[in-house]
Parts: C-alpha cells; sequence; structure tokens
C-alpha cells in the first residue's frame, strides 16, 4: 500500500449569498424557538397548565393563540423573505426584526419560579440571541456594489 505524495491544496472557500446565510439562520433559529416550547412541555406541571387553560400565567383564549401564531409566524416568513426581498429591504428588515426578537427571546425566562430549569433557559436564550446577532452582523455588513456592478445587478435582475 503506498500513500500519494501530492499534497492537496487548501481547501476552497465557496462564497455563500447574504440571503442564504440569512435564510439559513433564521432557519435554524426556528428550530431553536420551536424545541425550546416543545421541550419546556417535560417541565412538571407545564401540561397540566395547559389543560386548565394557563401558559405562563396567561390564559390560553383566542388573543394568547394569536400573539403566540404571530410570534412564530414572523421568523418563519423570515426564512422567505430573506431569500426574497431585495437588498435594501431585506437588510432593513433583517436589521429591524432580529434586534424585536432579543428581547422576545429573553422572555422565555420570564414567570420562572425557581433556577432548577436555568441551564435548559440560558442556553436556549444564549442560542437564540447569538444566532440573532449573526442575522444582526450579516445584515449590518451586507456587502455594497459599486456603481457598475449595480446597474449589471440591475439589468440581470430584470430578465
Amino acid at each position: 500500500m503506498t500513500r500519494s505524495s501530492t499534497t492537496a491544496g487548501a481547501f476552497q472557500q465557496a462564497q455563500l449569498p447574504v440571503q442564504a446565510k440569512l435564510a439559513a439562520a433564521w432557519t435554524s433559529f426556528m428550530f431553536l424557538y420551536i424545541y425550546v416550547d416543545y421541550l419546556h412541555l417535560y417541565k412538571p406541571g407545564s401540561i397540566d397548565e395547559i389543560l386548565v387553560g394557563v401558559v405562563h400565567e396567561f390564559e390560553t383564549g383566542p388573543t394568547f393563540v394569536g400573539l403566540a401564531l404571530t410570534l412564530m409566524a414572523i421568523p418563519i416568513l423570515m426564512i422567505f423573505l430573506s431569500t426574497t426581498l431585495p437588498a435594501s429591504v431585506n437588510r432593513a428588515t433583517n436589521l429591524v426584526v432580529a434586534t424585536l426578537y432579543i428581547p422576545v427571546s429573553m422572555y422565555n425566562v420570564a414567570g420562572e419560579e425557581s433556577w432548577s430549569y436555568s441551564y435548559f433557559y440560558g442556553l436556549s436564550i444564549g442560542l437564540e440571541v447569538l444566532l440573532l446577532a449573526f442575522i444582526l452582523r450579516a445584515a449590518w455588513t451586507w456587502p455594497r456594489s459599486t456603481r457598475a456592478t449595480a446597474g449589471r445587478d440591475l439589468a440581470q435582475a430584470r430578465v
């Protein structure tokens, strides 16, 4: 058995479009967002509270369900919007929504009476905020085109 004496070159880093990075980050955020809610059901007493119509001290009526759906729908739509909106609108939308979702993510710990699940909530909030920070950074540092390339890109977009 012989080994090849040629040394392979370094791996080439493919450039991923900002839109794809944002969509991937929002997708990861949604997985965390959904699974944190799902795993919360394993906390003793959670299902009993839901069965009597209470979640985090809120009654689970139509208003709660509508607000919960809205809070879920926005990041879900951001996956789609991050790939379809024009760059300037896309950048602004991602900056605004990611900024607004940082306190939403931190709200998960509200209403906790004990610190027994602090690792769970700390990790989930930390990961969600880390993804939101990535979204903010990717949107903030969105590459700008020069006038020459902007005109060419606009012409290609019309085709």
